[in-house]
């Protein structure tokens, strides 16, 4: 249709199977956020570095490179556009500075990815804060229409604390957010499978009081007295243990106001225990629940209860069983705590409850925005 933004996307000779796949994904990923695709598939050298230039005409473009190579090394004829980098195999981070966004080790299911990090990008963009200085120490600011101030949202994205899942998973709700009249501070922060446990918990906590340093205008927009953090999968994890953390801590620059797990592991005793996504629980903490007992005791929500701030325990039917059951016991175990505890359950699968268009994030949005009014 006339007049519909296209995502413009480039691949490099090899880069993918039988392109049809690819083009499939595209166009589903597409057609979900109201645009449509374009897929170049080249088959020389020549013919990449031609479409890539055209296509940076567009001011931001998705490029399939060759996997062992950095795109500043490539030469390309970018000018100011950016990249959203995607890699269907496993790599390190390519931290060129044309590379806005690198979604890699996710197969060809990284294309959806990468169309929502573009589209989010397109729809409301964002402005990033460093909050330390390693290149995954920061977090990505989109403020709402008109004046402050406004309530924030810290998003704390999972993926099972690895490296190869960042902050793009939760560029859609970020964009969803903001049209709700939120702050969204989409917090990046060092994995452990690169930088240890102790740096993704330092992290966490780091991008939290980093928004009372917010410098200028955007800074003076941000309400400190109504932040909500949200966390997906294994970033529920993470903010709940936050949240026990900032409950119990005198002078915390930043005490949210309320603590949602979308989908979150808060039993890591379990998901160590069930070997969940083949162990990712002992990868990222170091070890056997019963070899390192005290990270555990830490780390695991369920083990620092009553955690001490409202807590909001959001899951979906046909997620993981083992995840559905962690956050009900959960939600009951923190609530014969003393808890102020909140439960939404609907349907969907592990994404829904950080999916705009799904039913269940809409009860969410609503919930919070009930209990801390934009």
């Amino acid at each position: 249709m006339s007049g519909t933004p296209v995502v413009p996307a480039v691949a490099a000779p090899g880069a993918l199977g039988d392109e049809r796949t690819a083009r499939e994904v595209l166009a589903r990923a597409a057609a979900a956020r109201g645009v449509g695709a374009r897929l170049v598939a080249t088959a020389s050298d020549a013919a990449f570095r031609d479409a890539a230039a055209a296509a940076a005409r567009d001011g931001e473009l998705l490029l399939l490179p060759p996997p062992a190579v950095d795109v500043d090394a490539l030469g390309l004829a970018l000018g100011d556009a950016r990249v959203v980098r995607v890699d269907v195999v496993e790599r390190g981070p390519d931290r060129s500075g044309a590379v806005r966004r690198h979604v890699r080790g996710r197969g060809l299911a990284g294309l959806r990815w990468a169309v929502d990090a573009w589209w989010a990008q397109r729809a409301h963009p964002s402005v990033r804060h460093a909050y330390g200085p390693h290149p995954d120490q920061h977090a990505d600011l989109r403020l709402p229409a008109g004046t402050g101030p406004v309530p924030v949202a810290v998003l704390v994205h999972g993926g099972y604390w690895r490296s190869r899942w960042e902050a793009d998973t939760l560029e859609p709700l970020a964009v969803d957010l903001a049209a709700r009249g939120w702050a969204s501070w989409n917090a990046e922060y060092r994995r452990p499978d690169a930088d240890g446990w102790d740096a993704t918990t330092a992290d966490v906590a780091a991008a939290v009081r980093a928004l009372a340093d917010v410098p200028g205008p955007a800074g003076a927009r941000l309400d400190p007295g109504r932040v909500v953090l949200l966390g997906h999968s294994a970033g529920g994890q993470l903010v709940v243990r936050l949240a026990a953390d900032l409950a119990g801590g005198e002078g915390a620059v930043v005490r949210p106001a309320l603590v949602v797990s979308l989908a979150g592991c808060l039993d890591l005793v379990t998901v160590d225990r069930r070997w969940l996504s083949e162990g990712a629980a002992s990868r990222a903490l170091g070890g056997r629940a019963e070899e390192v007992p005290d990270v555990y005791a830490a780390s695991s929500p369920l083990a620092r209860l009553p955690i001490g701030l409202p807590v909001a325990v959001v899951r979906a039917r046909q997620d993981d069983p083992d995840l559905l059951d962690v956050s009900r016991s959960f939600a009951a175990a923190a609530r014969a705590a003393g808890d102020d505890v909140l439960e939404v359950e609907g349907e969907g699968d592990h994404f829904a409850p950080v999916d705009p268009a799904s039913p269940l994030w809409a009860e969410v949005a609503d919930l919070v925005a009930t209990r801390v009014r934009p």
